[in-house]
C-alpha cells in the first residue's frame, strides 16, 4: 500500500498538468485504492499503478521497475502514421555511400528541382556548429529547404535550440517556463520568458517547410515551437499536429525501488498558450495510400509544390 501511497502523492504534489488537463486526482485515488490489495503480486502491482498513470495521458510518464517500464503512446498510435521510412530511402535520400551527405546526426541532400532536404530523426543525435555549418553551406544554393523531423520522439533540448538558432537573424521569444513552487495544484512560480538568439555563424535565410507528425514529441515539440516563433511566413509546418509532450520531465523514486518520470515544469508558446498537447501545422497533410502505392511521400512531394511557389 505504502508504493501506491507515495506514487499518488508524488503525482499530486508534483505533476504540473493536473489542473490543465481537468484530472480529478483524488476521485482516481478513491478509483484506484480499492483495487490495491495486500497479497498483490508485484506484476499485478505494477499493472495496476500503470493503468492509474494511464489517466495523465502524458508520454513523459513512466514507472520502471527492474523488468518493466510503463509507456504513454495513444497520442501517437490512435493517429495515422504519416511516415514511411522505406519510401524515404527508395525514392529521396538514396544511398548513403553515393546519394545523401551525413553530419553527425543530420542527412541531407539537394533534389534536382534545387530544393534542398535535411532528415533529423532524433535530437538525441548530437550536432555541432561545425556540422551545421557543413550542412548549410551545402545547401546554401538551394531556392528553399525542407526540415523533416517525423518520427522524432526527442532528446536534448540543447540540440533543438542549436539548430533552430541557424534560422533567425534576431533574438526573438519563443515561450515561457515555470516552475513548481508548492504541493498546490496551481502553485507555480511567475512564468519565466525563454528567447532563441540567433547565431554567430552561417544562418539560412530562405523559406522553410517543416516536417511533422504525430510521433514529433518532448525536444522536437520544442523545436517545432522555436521555429514557428520566427518571423511569420519565413517557417511553414506542414503535416500532423505534433504529439506533444511539453513539460519538463523530472524522476523521483518509490518504497520498493521503482522510479517515476513525470512531466514536472510546464512549457508555453510565446503566446502562453500550452503546447503540451502538440502544435498544429499551418497546412496539413497526410501520405495518401495511392501516393504510398507509388513510393510517394505526399508530405514532401506538397513541401516541394510550396517551395516552388
Amino acid at each position: 500500500m505504502g508504493n501506491f501511497e507515495q506514487l499518488w502523492k508524488i503525482i499530486d504534489e508534483h505533476y504540473c498538468f493536473l489542473d490543465e488537463k481537468g484530472i480529478d486526482w483524488d476521485a482516481v485515488h478513491t478509483q484506484y485504492r480499492k483495487m490495491i490489495i495486500p497479497q498483490m503480486t508485484h506484476e499485478d502491482l505494477f499493472t495496476k499503478l500503470s493503468e492509474m498513470l494511464a489517466v495523465l495521458k502524458d508520454g513523459h510518464v513512466n514507472l520502471s521497475s527492474s523488468s518493466r517500464t510503463s509507456f504513454y503512446d495513444a497520442y501517437y498510435q490512435d493517429y495515422p502514421w504519416n511516415f514511411r521510412e522505406d519510401i524515404l530511402y527508395q525514392h529521396y535520400l538514396g544511398k548513403a555511400s553515393s546519394d545523401y551527405r551525413t553530419a553527425a546526426g543530420l542527412k541531407y541532400k539537394i533534389f534536382d528541382n534545387n530544393i534542398g532536404y535535411i532528415r533529423y530523426g532524433s535530437f538525441n543525435s548530437g550536432v555541432g556548429n561545425g556540422n551545421l555549418d557543413e550542412a548549410l553551406s551545402y545547401l546554401s544554393v538551394c531556392n528553399g529547404l525542407i526540415i523533416d523531423v517525423r518520427d522524432n520522439g526527442g532528446g536534448e533540448l540543447t540540440n533543438s535550440t542549436r539548430i533552430a538558432a541557424r534560422f533567425t537573424n534576431e533574438k526573438v521569444l519563443t515561450g515561457y517556463i515555470r516552475h513548481k513552487t508548492g504541493p498546490g495544484h496551481s502553485d507555480f512560480s511567475e512564468p519565466k520568458p525563454i528567447y532563441l538568439e540567433p547565431s554567430n555563424s552561417i544562418r539560412w535565410q530562405k523559406k522553410v517547410v517543416l516536417l511533422t507528425n504525430r510521433r514529433c514529441y518532448s525536444a522536437t515539440n520544442d523545436f517545432v515551437n522555436a521555429m514557428r516563433s520566427i518571423e511569420s511566413g519565413k517557417i511553414i509546418q506542414l503535416g500532423d499536429r505534433t504529439g506533444g509532450g511539453s513539460g519538463l520531465p523530472f524522476s523521483s523514486e518509490l518504497p520498493n525501488g521503482w522510479s517515476i518520470r513525470f512531466s514536472a515544469c510546464p512549457h508555453y508558446d510565446k503566446n502562453m498558450q500550452s503546447i503540451e498537447d502538440g502544435i498544429a501545422p499551418h497546412i496539413t497533410v497526410h501520405m495518401l495510400p495511392e501516393d504510398q502505392l507509388k513510393n510517394k511521400d505526399t508530405l514532401i512531394e506538397e513541401a516541394f509544390k510550396v517551395l516552388s511557389q
